[in-house]
């Protein structure tokens, strides 16, 4: 296995108001002072931008950055202005203003403690407009921005137990029991070397998440092979084979009966295969995506089609799914194979012009380190920690996914409550080196796959073009992972007649959105997604909103390539390929260490 198939690889001035002067001069001091004890030396924690930028006492250094003077200017005016008016408001013990931030809401944060977190947020409003204002090219301001984001998160007073009421308040009432539990969380936590987001000993895997009855058929290094049993008497003809991402486990699509989308296919009357992708150990270090897409993504295909003794499938991708998937269709697509009925991608990305977020941890620097360090390129192989991963993807949005738990977990000693998807967020997957340099170089750094043969995979040169096949194109519209303008980029590259949905929520929980919880919304349209003058924005104006799941909306769309109603198999699998153990199998049972 390993390395048999080589790839290539602007402000006017503003006077301060002048009745707040000598408030201001003082939180101005003080302000510094903060700083300095925050930060140890004063220093911010990226290079370049000093701690005096808080203070608009005296002017913003940006080192190696550049501020319009009079952009800076203006923003130390506007910044001392509303801070006079704020210690004037305080110290006349006006009433303090409705917070409209769910951090500051509680009762708690009234009188003084209300005016801290308003200080905050304005301390917090003026660095993000410096960090906006930098005069740089885009990604450099987009890593300032992200990097000053983190910051100011860190730094918020619902943060420490110093500065949140609502812990001292329940410090006192539970008389020092919410900080003894608090600091057993946190022990706990350190010692499994994460936070934890949900009570993991509420779940197991094939006890109540991933439950759909289904048998293993096939095995390899890489992945396990589901075969789902029937819920229906007749099911289509044509199977369905669904590619999860490899950086997460499967299950995402089966979570419990009441939102499984494994489940609602099934009940569909689909017969629906699932790839279980191994969680590498040191022995799996070398795979590369070649790996993954000929031993992967075309084994797979290949024993649907013997099992179903169909030659075309359905299939479905989500995420990197869909990317490894559409890969390896376009791999089959140069040999003379065409292998798909019709293709799903969800949330996925096949021109990568717009990474969202996800861009300001790539540039030549950090893939040459993963390419030396664990790519095998002038260097060893290795695996990318699943827990590398899981706390980059967690600090793409803090406040929900790291300080949240931080504040109710530790300051609060509260234990956090089960909850199925976050479970499956905290049971992560490693990633063979080699592949994961492979992946960044080509795609998120040099954007090579979505030029016809710009990459050779498995000896053939990848055209997406050569995808002649019905899709169904879904994005999120708050997906901050796959922007929903980078998923309907995608239409651009396929040929076939496609249809283009967008579901409300973001990258998981507008996926996963069952029809009887009757949540949330998607958006159709009837305008021609391959026509190149059609931007994303264009079509959303056009398109006419839904209320509910997309899901009914999908389940109607396949039905039209799935074939005949027929008698349901009676047993999983064939003389080929026979039951070597019950879903969910033991690949995805195992945990990273």
């Amino acid at each position: 296995m390993g390395a048999k198939h080589k790839s290539s690889r602007t402000g006017a001035k503003a006077k301060p108001d002048t009745r707040a002067a000598t408030a201001s001069a003082k939180a101005a001091k003080g302000a510094r002072k903060r700083s300095a004890r925050a930060n140890g030396n004063g220093a911010l924690p990226f290079a370049g931008m000093k701690a005096a930028a808080m203070t608009p006492g005296e002017p913003a250094t940006l080192l190696a950055m550049k501020i319009d003077p009079d952009r800076l200017l203006g923003l130390q005016a506007e910044y001392s202005s509303a801070l006079g008016r704020l210690m004037a408001d305080m110290l006349e013990a006006k009433p303090q203003p409705q917070i409209d931030d769910k951090r500051f809401t509680a009762p708690a944060w009234q009188g003084s403690h209300g005016y801290l977190a308003s200080l905050y947020l304005l301390n917090a409003r003026f660095m993000t407009q410096l960090a906006e204002s930098v005069d740089a090219e885009p990604k450099t301001r987009a890593k300032v921005r992200f990097a000053v984001q983190q910051w100011v998160d860190a730094m918020a007073p619902s943060n420490y137990l110093a500065t949140n009421p609502e812990a001292q308040q329940r410090l006192i009432e539970t008389q020092g029991q919410s900080l003894a539990d608090g600091l057993a969380n946190m022990l706990a936590d350190v010692e499994k070397g994460r936070i934890s987001q949900t009570d993991e000993n509420a779940f197991e895997v094939g006890r109540n998440v991933a439950t759909t009855a289904g048998d293993v058929v096939f095995q390899n290094a890489i992945f396990q092979l589901i075969q789902y049993r029937p819920t229906t008497a007749k099911v289509f003809e044509r199977p369905l084979l669904m590619v999860p991402p490899c950086i997460n486990k499967f299950y995402i699509l089966d979570l419990q009966p009441d939102n499984s989308f494994v489940r609602n296919a099934v009940d569909a009357g689909h017969t629906v295969f699932m790839m279980s992708w191994k969680n590498p150990d040191a022995n799996d270090a070398a795979l590369t995506w070649d790996d993954y897409i000929e031993d992967g993504i075309l084994q797979a295909i290949a024993v649907v089609q013997d099992i179903s003794a169909m030659r075309q499938l359905d299939l479905l991708g989500f995420c990197v799914g869909g990317t490894m998937l559409a890969t390896g269709l376009a791999v089959l697509a140069a040999r003379g194979e065409e292998v798909a009925r019709s293709l799903t991608l969800l949330t996925t990305l096949l021109d990568f012009s717009d990474t969202g977020v996800l861009d300001v941890f790539v540039d030549e620097a950090a893939v040459q380190t993963r390419e030396r360090t664990i790519g095998g390129i002038g260097g060893p192989v290795g695996l990318m920690p699943a827990r590398d991963l899981a706390t980059s993807f967690s600090f793409l949005r803090p406040n929900d996914l790291v300080w949240n738990y931080v504040v109710n977990n530790y300051l609060k000693g509260e234990a956090p409550a089960p909850f199925d998807l976050l479970y499956w967020n905290s049971d992560s997957t490693n990633l063979p080196g080699p592949y994961f340099a492979w992946y960044l170089r080509n795609t998120y750094l040099e954007n090579r796959l979505k030029e016809p043969g710009g990459v050779v995979v498995c000896g053939e040169a990848v055209d997406f073009g050569a995808i002649d096949v019905p899709t169904y194109l879904y994005g999120s519209r708050e997906d901050h992972i796959v922007p929903w303008g980078a998923a309907f980029a995608s239409a651009k590259l396929l040929s076939g007649p496609i249809r283009f949905v967008l579901g409300a929520s973001g990258h998981i929980a507008g996926v996963i959105n069952p029809p009887h919880k009757r949540k949330r919304s998607f958006w159709v349209g009837s305008s021609n997604v391959h026509d190149r003058k059609l931007d994303a924005n264009a079509w959303l104006a056009r398109a006419r909103e839904a209320q509910g799941s997309w899901w009914p909306d999908w389940n109607a769309w396949l039905a039209q390539f799935s074939g005949r109603l027929v008698k349901a198999p009676l047993k999983p699998g064939n003389k080929r390929y026979t039951v070597r153990e019950p879903a969910p199998g033991s690949y995805v049972r195992a945990r990273a260490v």
